[in-house]
């Protein structure tokens, strides 16, 4: 999936690593909640970047006490109608101080990129690279 990243469309680093899937050595990788909370400590001590992947539902408290073990966090719009993510993205960054990547996946539209990257949003997977012209337009 296209990803933008400092007002330009990059080749993603991050591996999404499913549910039973091997992890790679030595990748940047995204994990679920789930997946951290089961195996929390062969990941901290495998070495390589580290991103998780909350869904709608879950909230950035979930994961406030190991923030400093992420480089980036992935939050996932399941519809464009279901603005959860614009909440946790925004106390992800002025309640927990959160520094690193706030990445927008699932459905991310080209109308709302503006209000995402006012909440606190830096980076989108975007369904095309036609996307990039919208994120221009938007900023």
């Amino acid at each position: 999936m296209p990803l933008i990243k400092h007002h330009r469309l990059l080749d993603d680093p991050w591996v999404s690593v499913d549910a039973d899937a091997e992890i790679p050595d030595g990748k940047p990788i995204i994990v679920s909640l789930e997946r951290w909370r089961a195996e929390r400590d062969s990941l901290i001590h495998r070495g390589g970047p580290l991103g998780i992947r909350l869904a709608a539902d879950q909230s950035s408290d979930d994961i406030a006490d190991d923030l400093d073990r992420f480089k980036m966090v992935a939050l996932h719009f399941p519809k464009f109608t279901d603005g959860r993510a614009y909440s946790t993205a925004r106390l992800l960054r002025e309640r927990h101080g959160f520094e690193g990547e706030v990445r927008a996946t699932g459905q991310v539209l080209r109308d709302q990129f503006l209000f995402m990257w006012r909440c606190g949003f830096d980076a989108f997977e975007v369904a095309s690279t036609d996307a990039l012209e919208a994120w221009h337009k938007a900023m």
